[in-house]
């Protein structure tokens, strides 16, 4: 006879620990604050907003791009499509994924979003030649891969230097620092390069020689026989 195979014991349900409770408890938070992007179902290659409400949906993905002109919208979706496709079908986990890349910049204005729909096509080129990499084979093949990796890598740097400065107008930071000096010191205002070698002593300024002039009789020197009558005076008194 077969034996009969032990029927497992129902485990208790599964109880988060303190850390993971405070994440879920911040995901919650986070969500209400911010609504993820609606999703876009594509159907026969017919691209579609996931809602109950077509209204509301199209304000929603209005919203995550931006902008308030519906031409804008449903052409920056369909470019966002097309370059899932790759000529043929579209990709909806990869337009989704780009629509919410997107509304994670939150853009302010078409231009923003228009540099953040390229941002997110940079991404995913990005990725796709990563994700090939491994499996050339040939040299020359890498080469050019690595090249296009570089350059996509660069690009996207270089967007998101392009988005900063124009959500910040162009304008330069300031930082001003306050700095003490006690009494008796001082305070150096700008970079200072200290030189490794030791300085050399300053050379003290040497007076030139006095010049008389060529009609002016000259200082008479005192010699040692004008002297002596002092020291023979000196002598007799002894």
């Amino acid at each position: 006879m077969k034996k009969e195979k032990a029927k497992p014991k129902n485990s208790p349900p599964y109880s988060p620990t303190a850390g993971e409770r405070a994440a879920i408890e911040k995901f919650f938070e986070e969500r209400e604050k911010n609504a993820p992007a609606p999703r876009i179902k594509v159907e026969g290659n017919e691209i579609t907003i996931d809602h109950p409400s077509e209204l509301i949906g199209h304000l929603l993905v209005q919203n995550a791009f931006g902008s308030l002109d519906s031409a804008f919208v449903h052409g920056l979706l369909r470019q966002l499509a097309q370059a899932t496709s790759g000529g043929s079908k579209i990709n909806e986990n990869e337009l989704n994924f780009m629509v919410s890349f997107i509304k994670g910049i939150e853009p302010r204005d078409q231009i923003e979003s228009t540099l953040a729909a390229q941002m997110a096509a940079v991404h995913m080129a990005f990725m796709k030649f990563i994700q090939h990499l491994p499996l050339i084979e040939n040299l020359p093949q890498q080469d050019a891969a690595e090249r296009a990796i570089n350059k996509f890598s660069r690009t996207y740097v270089s967007q998101m230097e392009a988005l900063k400065r124009y959500r910040s107008g162009g304008e330069q930071k300031v930082t001003v620092q306050h700095v003490s000096v006690n009494e008796g010191g001082q305070a150096i205002v700008g970079n200072v390069t200290q030189n490794p070698r030791e300085a050399a002593p300053e050379k003290v300024p040497v007076k030139p020689p006095a010049l008389t002039h060529s009609k002016t009789r000259p200082m008479e020197m005192i010699h040692e026989t004008e002297a002596a009558p002092a020291a023979v005076e000196r002598k007799s008194r002894k």
